[in-house]
């Protein structure tokens, strides 16, 4: 997930940058040439090993594992690996969506949905998707915006991928969530300072030093540890059906926060990101209470520490 959240800003950074240089048609068909090679790469990728494995589908199971690998590679410990798992899995009685409310389970669904609705209404698909428009009503340039902001997201993403092993998924998420209140703070002021008449000269430098703040420290912990928090606490026979529901109520926040911001900027642009900030802090009170560790730790560790009162069955 971190490495993915990695390639994910790398492009959109490519694409605010190249956007500040040509208009949003012809950025529109540069978006569809790696749609294209991905399209022509799938025809040479092989079908995935677990699958096969689950459907019985042995020798195939073997060959694709062995070309995901490397001829010269020994698969042999993998393949065991993975031909138990799937036993495991196998003997689990199949978990449909009221499963999640069992009360194994509940505080699972709760830390997975919660993260991902702190970490959408938080803001940051709105200030991501009209950053240059949120720069101009500052008074900066949009250019000059959009581009510090581009630059800034690969390096700082890539330091919370190396970070996130370090200090563990709890703590970064907190620290993450801490930055962007300031920067909530700080950009909700500045267009206060403007809607006041005061310190204008200064008005542009907090709003874009704020919103930088935001972004770095989003793209620090915000971005990455949700998702990497979510795959490690559900259960195997809920972790299909609960990832499932994450999934859903994060895209489905993406959509509200993006539907909504030009909405809130012109109810009140300082009101909008002091929301946002509110958000931020109510994220660290929910991980310091709820969200355990689960760096280093097994699965079974993790659901002993969600449910200390009872045995846990993996």
């Amino acid at each position: 997930m971190r490495v993915l959240q990695l390639f994910i800003v790398t492009g959109g950074s490519f694409a605010f940058i190249v956007g500040t240089i040509i208009n949003w048609r012809a950025l529109a068909l540069i978006a569809t040439v790696p749609c294209l090679i991905l399209l022509l790469g799938v025809c040479f990728v092989p079908e995935s090993p677990r699958w096969l494995a689950k459907v019985g589908r042995d020798k195939e199971f073997e060959v694709a594992l062995q070309t995901l690998r490397g001829n010269n590679a020994d698969i042999s410990d993998e393949m065991t690996e993975i031909q138990e798992y799937i036993a495991t899995l196998n003997s689990l009685p199949k978990a449909s969506i009221l499963d999640l409310f069992h009360s194994r389970n509940i505080r699972a669904v709760i830390i997975g949905v919660g993260l991902m609705v702190f970490q959408q209404f938080a803001g940051i698909n709105g200030v991501q998707f009209y950053a240059s428009e949120t720069f101009e009503s500052a008074g900066v340039s949009s250019k000059i915006g959009t581009i510090a902001y581009a630059c800034l997201q690969v390096p700082i993403t890539l330091v919370g991928a190396l970070l996130m092993d370090k200090t563990g998924r709890r703590v970064l998420v907190m620290v993450s969530a801490a930055g962007m209140f300031v920067g909530c703070m700080l950009a909700g002021t500045s267009f206060s300072l403007k809607g006041q008449g005061l310190l204008l000269d200064w008005v542009p430098i907090i709003a874009v030093s704020g919103v930088l703040i935001y972004v770095a420290f989003f793209s620090i912990g915000m971005g990455a540890g949700p998702w990497v928090i979510m795959s490690e606490i559900f259960p195997i026979d809920i972790k299909g059906v609960g990832g499932s529901l994450v999934v859903l109520v994060n895209w489905s926040g993406a959509w509200i926060v993006s539907y909504t911001y030009n909405f809130l900027m012109r109810w009140s642009s300082p009101g909008t990101y002091f929301l946002y900030s509110v958000v931020c802090l109510l994220t660290i009170l929910f991980v310091a209470k709820i969200v355990p560790e689960t760096k280093g730790k097994t699965l079974e560790e993790i659901q002993a520490s969600l449910n200390p009162d009872r045995r846990q069955s993996i």
